[in-house]
């Protein structure tokens, strides 16, 4: 016959539920059921604390508010997380951030400024012309999504050709 389990935890403890509590120690969080570990993570791994405890939360061990008490979390996050298990599963938690591309400097409009800028016209003209931000443009230069053409190196050339064609 099934005997049922006391509550009873290790030293140090700080409860969920009246059989699941929490322990910090040497770096790493300890989840218990009654004297035994269920889980254990780096306390620094936010991840995985957001994956066990939104695990706890829709397997009915512990409600939102008891998680959001126990660990000092505010109980918004704890539902938006619990929501992301629900709709993603676990992988949701450990998935690379989506990112979005950006919405003035789409493909059409990198070309067509880079036709600008390889004409030599200023910045500041190319983003009035582009319709965008001179601080966006730039942005996009430094990170390498467009290039500024080097007006020395173009005179240097131009020098260099006249020189070896004679006039």
């Amino acid at each position: 016959m099934p005997q049922a389990q006391l509550p009873i935890f290790p030293e140090g403890t700080t409860e969920i539920t009246s059989e699941i509590a929490f322990q910090r120690k040497d770096g790493q969080v300890v989840c218990f059921n009654g004297h035994l570990p269920m889980f254990v993570h780096e306390s620094g791994d936010l991840a995985t604390f957001r994956f066990f405890s939104s695990q706890l939360v829709v397997n009915g061990n512990a409600t939102q508010m008891q998680i959001a008490r126990a660990f000092g979390v505010p109980l918004v996050t704890v539902k938006r997380y619990t929501k992301l298990y629900r709709t993603g599963g676990p992988k949701a938690f450990f998935a690379p951030p989506k990112r979005r591309q950006g919405s003035k400097l789409t493909p059409e409009v990198l070309a067509q400024g880079q036709e600008l800028l390889d004409t030599g016209i200023e910045e500041s003209e190319v983003a009035k012309r582009l319709g965008v931000l001179v601080n966006t443009l730039n942005k996009a230069i430094h990170a390498g999504r467009l290039h500024k053409r080097d007006i020395k190196k173009k005179v240097t050339a131009q020098v260099l050709s006249e020189q070896k064609s004679g006039f």
